[in-house]
């Protein structure tokens, strides 16, 4: 039965080699693209429920148990992961049949989508460092393809800086990989862990673990984000919306499963590094979404943001803030592919993009508008929409650790995501239309569909905490409990 964790990898790749074929049938493509994140969405539920009641899930590639062969291993960590990643997906390949153009396509749009996707789960369900690596990898080919979509002189002007910093991520990940192996002996994550309690975390292997903070930073956007706003603002608004919904989630996850299960001995070093950068990067990233006035690169920096203020959660490190950290990641892949979408939408409609340039679209376009003011609250945590809960544990979680300049950082970038947001709100949004009636552009259906499927998504996310709170409290448990995950991946095979 444990076969089926490796479904959220193995079909994804499978039916994007299967589309290569089908180029022509765009239609055909369009509809088992979306079958295939449905369905991925269905089985990440069945594994989730499969875990709340029988513990974590391993699966031993080719029969070699651990810590010898190639695993999956599902926990409630990494399947809440895997199922929103694959609702956004899903979503937002809907807004991507009206607005990506057929000839787009044609070049191979949705096996690439499903290539991103695949190389997403694989990082997720891992359970081995190399093959985090591995995954990592086919991501990143993927949302190279991803980027450059269109062609525009910006893009490619992005694209090479993206992925040349990538590129040097990989490097420094083999190399701290290397390090790592000679050390310990193994890449098994669990494996790994158990090593390093024997041995103790000295200055070797907390060197090792700031190399890994440093890779992981690289590709979740902490401090080292000088690539984020570019690269995340060029390419069409479905490819955008993926990217700031799921590439830094990436990032965090492996920080987050690193430096609980693995480098969690030092705290004194790595996590008040992780908190210091976690807080430098609020500050950036507030400043940045208040100096511009691109639509585009407000939304790239509110993506900055939600990732200094997850990582505070981890920097903190107490079952509190971490259960807080996951719900918000999980509200933030749903409300940030909304904010994207919104606010390509917006340049779609105008022709413009800075928001001086815009006014009134509430007035054309009434639930477009009013979808915005829904993104908008929900990403500065006002009650009762998704933001809420991650906020306030994560606060909570600050409180009871002392770190209060940490929670001043925090509530404060909430106040300044709030006002870069009302911004637009205020500019764009309401206000007398610039749009006469004759050069209204009409809003296609494909187009605020799925806008209002996530606004919907972040409003249960806020109502339905309860709902999922037993799902995040066994995430949140595993991971402040290493032993759980070490038990459930070696047994008897230590």
């Amino acid at each position: 039965m444990n076969n089926i964790i490796v479904l959220p990898l193995i079909i994804p790749i499978m039916v994007g080699v299967f589309l290569v074929f089908l180029r022509p049938y765009v239609r055909v493509q369009r509809v088992i693209s979306l079958l295939t994140m449905i369905g991925i969405a269905g089985i990440s539920v069945y594994i989730l429920n499969e875990i709340q009641q029988e513990g974590i899930l391993r699966l031993d590639f080719g029969g070699w148990e651990p810590p010898f062969g190639i695993l999956f291993v599902a926990d409630s960590f990494a399947m809440l992961f895997v199922l929103t990643a694959s609702i956004v997906t899903a979503i937002c390949l809907i807004y991507a049949f009206s607005t990506i153009g057929e000839d787009h396509e044609k070049m191979f749009f949705y096996p690439f989508v499903l290539f991103l996707v695949a190389g997403v789960n694989g990082s997720f369900l891992t359970g081995d460092l190399f093959n985090l690596f591995v995954c990592f990898e086919v991501m990143l080919l993927a949302s190279y393809v991803l980027i450059t979509f269109g062609g525009k002189k910006a893009q490619l002007r992005e694209s090479i800086k993206y992925v040349v910093i990538n590129v040097l991520s990989s490097w420094f990940f083999l190399v701290a990989l290397s390090y790592l192996y000679g050390t310990v002996g193994t890449l098994n994550m669990a494996h790994i862990s158990e090593r390093v309690a024997e041995a103790g975390q000295g200055p070797l292997l907390t060197t090792i673990s700031i190399l890994f903070l440093i890779v992981f930073s690289l590709k979740a956007g902490l401090l080292l984000f000088y690539w984020l706003p570019g690269s995340y603002s060029v390419p069409p608004t479905a490819i955008a919306a993926l990217f700031g919904a799921l590439l830094t989630k990436v990032g965090i996850y492996a920080l987050f499963r690193t430096f609980t299960l693995i480098f969690y001995h030092e705290p004194a070093v790595t996590h008040t590094l992780i908190g210091i950068m976690a807080g430098i990067t609020l500050i950036v990233g507030c400043i940045g979404a208040i100096a511009y006035k691109d639509v585009r690169i407000i939304a790239s920096y509110n993506v900055v943001i939600a990732v200094g203020f997850i990582l505070i959660g981890l920097a903190v490190a107490t079952p509190v803030s971490i259960e807080g950290s996951i719900y918000y990641v999980i509200h933030d892949m749903i409300a940030k592919a909304m904010l994207f979408l919104l606010a390509g939408t917006m340049i779609v409609l105008t022709g413009k993009t800075k928001i001086t340039e815009m006014s009134g679209l509430i007035r054309n376009y009434p639930i477009f508008g009013w979808m915005f003011f829904i993104v908008t609250c929900s990403l500065a945590g006002i009650p009762p929409l998704s933001g809420f809960v991650g906020k306030i544990l994560v606060g909570q979680g600050a409180i009871e650790s002392g770190s209060y300049v940490l929670l001043a950082l925090a509530f404060i970038s909430s106040i300044v995501v709030l006002y870069s947001l009302l911004r637009i709100f205020l500019n764009s949004i309401f206000g007398e239309t610039i749009i006469s009636p004759e050069d209204e552009v009409p809003l296609k259906a494909g187009m605020i569909i799925p806008i209002a499927l996530l606004g919907v998504g972040t409003i249960f996310l806020g109502l339905g905490a309860e709902f999922l709170s037993g799902y995040v409290s066994n995430a949140a448990y595993t991971l402040s409990n290493p032993t759980v995950y070490i038990d459930a991946v070696l047994g008897g095979n230590k």
